[in-house]
This record gives C-alpha cells, sequence and structure tokens, in this order.
C-alpha cells in the first residue's frame, strides 16, 4: 500500500524567471507567457473555467476519454509509467489509471503547490499505483530523475495545452519530448477543433467573469511574488479568436495610461495598449496530424465527439 509521493523540484535548474518577465514586458508587443498564469490561485481558476457552462473542452474531452480509454490501453506498451504533462488537479488521467494500471504515475506541472495536493489525493486514492511528481516548467528542456531509462511510458498531455504553443512551436516541444516517449512508447494527446467561432468565443469570455480574473491573476502574480507595483484591476479582459490564423487570442488591456513597475524598471502603457498573455490555436485533426508527423512521430489513432468539437490522438515513435 503506497500513500506517499516521490517528488523532484526541477524548476531551480530553469531560466530566470524574472529576466523573462522583464523581456517580455519590454518587448513589442508586450507579452507574458502562459505559463506564469499557473501559480496556485491561477491553477484553482482554472479548474474553475473548467466547470463552466460555456467552456466546452474539458467535459468534451473526459467524455471522450471515458469511450476510448480501454482502446487507449490496447495500444499502450504494457506496465509502463504515465507521465501527465501539465498536470493540473489529475482528474482525467484517472480514466486512464483505470484502464491502464500502470506500473507508476509521474505528474509534471509548473505550479509546485497545486501539484503537491492533487498528487498527494492520487496516491490516496490509488494506494496501489507509485506516485511521483516533478515540479517542472515542460515548455523547457526537461532533466528529470524518474522515470529510469528503458522503461516503457505512456505520456498524457490533455487539455489541448498544446494550442498554447505556436504550430512552430509546437513541433519543437513535441520534438523535445521524443526521448521521454521513448522507443515503442506512446503519447495521448487533447487537441481542440475548428468549429462555429460562437461556440469558441464564449468558451474564453465567459458570463461570470472567471476568465478574466484568471488572466488578471497574473499581474496579481506579479506582485505577489515578484514586488511589481501594478493595479490588476485597471487592465480590462479581452479574447478574441482570430479565424485566419485558428487561434484565440487573449490579452490584457489598459484601461489608461499607467505603468508596471517590475525589478527596478518601468514599463508605461498607453490607453488601449494590450499585454499578450496567451494563444490557443485550434487544429483540423489531418492538421495536427500533419503537425506530429513533422515532429517525428506516427499519428495511430484519433477519438472525437458526435459535433466534432475535440480530438484525443494516439502517436508513437517508430522503432
Amino acid at each position: 500500500m503506497r500513500t506517499a509521493v516521490r517528488f523532484y523540484d526541477a524548476l531551480g535548474d530553469e531560466p530566470d524567471a524574472l529576466g523573462e518577465l522583464l523581456a517580455g514586458l519590454a518587448a513589442r508587443p508586450r507579452a507574458i507567457a502562459p505559463k506564469f498564469f499557473y501559480d496556485e490561485r491561477g491553477s484553482e481558476l482554472f479548474e474553475a473555467i473548467c466547470r463552466l457552462p460555456e467552456y466546452y473542452p474539458t467535459r468534451t474531452e473526459t467524455a471522450i476519454l471515458r469511450q476510448c480509454a480501454p482502446a487507449i490501453a490496447e495500444r499502450a506498451p504494457r506496465r509502463a509509467v504515465l507521465v501527465e504533462l501539465g498536470s493540473g488537479a489529475s482528474e482525467k488521467v484517472r480514466l486512464l489509471l483505470d484502464a491502464l494500471r500502470p506500473q507508476a504515475y509521474l505528474g509534471i506541472d509548473i505550479s509546485r503547490d497545486f501539484l503537491r495536493a492533487a498528487t498527494r489525493r492520487l496516491a490516496h486514492d490509488y494506494p496501489w499505483l507509485a506516485v511521483h511528481a516533478a515540479c517542472a516548467d515542460f515548455s523547457q528542456p526537461l532533466a528529470l530523475r524518474y522515470p529510469p531509462p528503458h522503461v516503457p511510458r505512456l505520456l498524457f498531455f490533455p487539455g489541448s495545452s498544446i494550442g498554447n504553443f505556436t504550430p512552430e512551436e509546437a513541433v519543437a516541444l513535441l520534438e523535445r519530448l521524443r526521448p521521454l516517449v521513448g522507443p515503442g512508447g506512446g503519447f495521448v494527446v487533447g487537441v481542440d477543433l475548428q468549429k462555429d467561432p460562437r461556440v469558441i468565443r464564449a468558451a474564453y469570455n465567459d458570463a461570470r467573469g472567471v476568465t478574466a480574473a484568471f488572466n488578471r491573476n497574473v499581474l496579481y502574480r506579479l506582485r505577489r511574488e515578484y514586488g511589481a507595483k501594478v493595479d490588476p484591476e485597471r487592465f480590462a479582459h479581452e479574447a478574441v479568436y482570430n479565424e485566419a490564423l485558428g487561434r484565440v487570442e487573449m490579452y490584457l488591456v489598459s484601461c489608461g495610461e499607467q505603468e508596471i513597475r517590475l525589478g527596478g524598471r518601468t514599463f508605461v502603457f498607453a490607453p488601449g495598449e494590450r499585454l499578450h498573455t496567451e494563444y490557443s490555436y485550434k487544429y483540423t485533426i489531418e492538421g495536427f496530424q500533419a503537425l506530429a508527423r513533422t515532429a517525428g512521430y506516427r499519428a495511430e489513432a484519433v477519438w472525437t465527439d458526435a459535433r466534432g468539437y475535440f480530438s484525443v490522438h494516439y502517436l508513437s515513435l517508430p522503432q
């Protein structure tokens, strides 16, 4: 019976976060990478977004996984380590744990406290499972102490988080993850699909304002963790769907002339000036499979819902 979690902290090996934030604020257009959303408060707000009636991806992907988990288990390597990228609350992965009964689980997330809490719940609920957790930024090269070499792996990347990367960045990420998948390993990826733009817009502009609070939280985090001087409530949430590029673009828009002071530097925002915080690319099935092939993977199977809103892909590496 196992209830403890083996925790590995790799964030200390990552590039300087403050330097990355300063570079983004100084850039034109100004930008903060979406990974900075995910402190403990940001992770809680994102879980609240996933329960909103307008936000279709979570419940749609969950329904697909509930149906296709046995088929994934048939394709997956036996006695694999199940590795989840951006594990969050580790809810969807339970469907795979029940179907696969892997030898171990590794959750990788950038939000340290949220990761600890989620993996402890998982270890409690699955006492037969060896649970590991790595606090790491998977958008950067990973140097993981677990799993050991030559152990079969199944990677799980749910939630269409692949859409937060440009197609070029997504190819580079998938290429960097190939050693983690390993020969004979599998890779399950959730991918949001192109659809009626009205459905997409509503998902990122919910009536309760939870997405707006999630977006502004990145500025509150700058105050809490980095000592920034900024009034987050003087920035408005904006999310637009760029049909030509097939992506949601999310911004914080300055409500007047104001400053953000951070790390001894001052950044002046003009009225209406945008601070870019996230892209969320929407794909066709064929488009994502072509992207995966460019990164060196074989597209083995895909499952979707009846409306064609979302897709779950099984990728493998040629032997």
